[in-house]
């Protein structure tokens, strides 16, 4: 997956426009559990390829065999691709993928109890998509009739999403595609990366529809976040009142607290965003680690639990994301009917249950001097105002060894407030034993005080 804070074009030199100063919020550093809801009219299909350990899909391949439910509008237009087969199949070659709005039936979608599964989850902010690359718009918008208001489900999704979200006391955020709608556009089928920038409006027409969306958005619901995708069109990265550095001036006045992601295609920044990766260390500045708890964002009912993230390997990603500096943006996907998925909603109540009593070693915490260690049982830190949280990541074990830099303390306890004995060796180290019942959570969780 691509870096998108590398990508800055084009040079406008002199004519490029002064861009906002602000930095990442401490309330987003703190949050470090967020959920992206990605819902659409490929919840209708609800169908990907299955991708998973074992499977190799070649290269030239990767786009028709594409892992991401959510891409099936693309996928549908490259004939002979497994999706185009099974769109035939049970489509008909008469229906198109943009027919699929007057099949979407909402109709079991409940905000509050939606919204509720999430925050039990232990998400600090959601995120759903309001218009993906497809450009169907889930709030009833004024710049176009394809909408979830007027077409499908005929309610405004994202209204009802933001009210549920501001009741339960969460922060509420936004994902927009900035410079792809294929609803508004009339390129070929991306194919490869490089069709990825090629096949996208850049001209000022489109600058401005896009811009006028985003307006829309911070208007009406002031989004604790902005999440932008896939850039945004060239035509709208000068110094016009629609470009780029205007809308996040006009942002940011309206939610001073509020942040940003990297996926803007300019020099300025937010938190950086990590897609389907593994990070091998601490990163310095603010990031985030996004997938989907399959190999999908969108529900991909051809996925089960061979595709999808138990709970414990939940427990272990949030864990490790947290000690290397970043939060997790985990995704959920519901059915076109608004439900979620049984085998991601036990995932999620798993971590939730976890969360519930190991919440202090995640929340509101920072890096340690580093995530883990390289060698011996797999261990992860991070620091709070309480000490250093040291996540057991295979609690089976039965043991847990202290570094030498904590090796000095005499307070250590589980995250159930129980002392924890020190047992020292001769050469200084410390080995704890790991309670028994313990022993068969995902991770145990041991604060050390700071040694004096």
């Amino acid at each position: 997956m691509m870096d998108f804070e590398k990508r800055t074009g084009p040079d406008l030199g002199a004519a490029a426009p002064e861009y906002p100063s602000q930095g990442v919020p401490e309330w987003y550093r703190d949050a470090k559990l967020g959920f992206f809801v990605h819902w659409g009219l490929y919840s209708v299909p609800a169908w990907a390829v299955q991708h998973g350990e074992g499977v190799h899909i070649p290269t030239e391949d990767a786009y028709a065999w594409h892992q991401y439910a959510e891409w099936y509008g693309n996928t549908v237009r490259i004939a002979g691709s497994p999706t185009w087969l099974r769109h035939q199949e049970l489509y008909g070659s008469g229906t198109s993928y943009e027919d699929l709005a007057d099949l979407w039936d909402a109709s079991a979608f409940d905000a509050d109890g939606f919204v509720g599964e999430l925050v039990g989850a232990g998400a600090r902010y959601i995120v759903p998509t309001t218009k993906h690359h497809e450009g169907f718009c889930l709030w009833d918008s004024a710049t176009t009739g394809f909408t979830a208001a007027r077409r499908g489900p005929r309610r405004d999704l994202i209204a009802e999403f933001h009210d549920a979200a501001r009741r339960a006391g969460t922060r509420f955020g936004v994902y927009f595609s900035g410079a792809l709608d294929w609803h508004a556009s009339d390129f070929p089928a991306i194919e490869s990366d490089t069709d990825l920038f090629r096949y996208r409006r850049n001209d000022v027409p489109f600058s401005r529809y896009a811009a006028a969306q985003l307006d829309e958005l911070v208007e009406r619901f002031s989004p604790d976040l902005l999440w932008n995708d896939i850039e945004w069109p060239d035509g709208g990265k000068g110094r016009d009142d629609f470009a780029v550095a205007a809308l996040l001036r006009r942002y940011f006045q309206r939610v001073p607290d509020g942040v940003v992601n990297d996926r803007w295609g300019v020099p300025y920044h937010g938190f950086l965003t990590r897609e389907y990766t593994h990070i091998p260390d601490i990163i310095d500045r603010p990031w985030e680690s996004t997938r989907g708890l399959g190999y999908s964002f969108g529900y991909n009912q051809a996925e089960d639990e061979r595709q999808s993230m138990s709970g414990a390997a939940l427990i272990r990603l949030l864990v490790d994301v947290v000690a290397k500096n970043g939060n997790l943006l985990i995704n959920v996907g519901p059915t076109a009917a608004g439900e979620i998925p049984e085998l991601q909603r036990q995932a999620m109540r798993q971590l939730g249950s976890w969360l519930r009593t190991n919440g202090a070693s995640i929340y509101g915490t920072r890096p340690w001097i580093r995530a883990g260690e390289t060698v011996g049982a797999p261990r992860a830190y991070t620091r709070s105002n309480a000490g250093v949280h040291v996540h057991a990541l295979d609690p089976a074990a039965g043991t847990l060894a202290l570094p030498a830099e904590l090796a000095g303390s005499a307070d250590a306890r589980w995250a159930d407030g129980s002392a924890a004995p020190l047992v020292r060796r001769s050469d200084g180290t410390v080995d704890i034993a790991i309670p028994e019942g313990l022993r068969s959570e995902p991770v145990a969780v041991l604060t050390v005080a700071d040694p004096v």
